[in-house]
């Protein structure tokens, strides 16, 4: 389990919404500024902001700026944080399941008999 259950939290909170996972997905491509992320969204630039600060707070997106240009960037470690603990849980289920079927394969009177 990890340590630091807040900032999961937030980083799921942070991809709860699609405009923010486009974002992130945009920005899995390599970094972006911020009026290339709001190109394709249908909102305004400080609504574009505002889905960023969220993104920043959890960790997943850094930005940087350069003059007049503020450079954006995924994070990869937060991003990995997130797919260990999803691949955590499924390799839970994967054993819960597993077993579950050999519970099932081993009874005689299970659900292969016929009668």
């Amino acid at each position: 389990m990890l340590k630091n259950d807040a900032s999961l939290d937030r980083m799921f909170h942070a991809l709860a919404d699609a405009s923010r996972r486009q974002m992130v997905d945009r920005l899995s491509r390599g970094p972006a500024s911020v009026s290339e992320l709001a190109q394709p969204l249908a909102m305004s630039l400080p609504a574009v902001v505002q889905h960023l600060a969220v993104l920043e707070e959890s960790g997943l997106v850094r930005t940087e700026k350069v003059g007049r240009v503020r450079t954006c960037t995924l994070d990869s470690a937060a991003m990995s944080r997130a797919e260990q603990w999803l691949s955590d849980r499924r390799l839970g289920w994967e054993r819960r399941l597993d077993r579950l079927g050999s519970l099932l394969a081993a009874d005689p009177g299970g659900p292969e008999k016929k009668t």
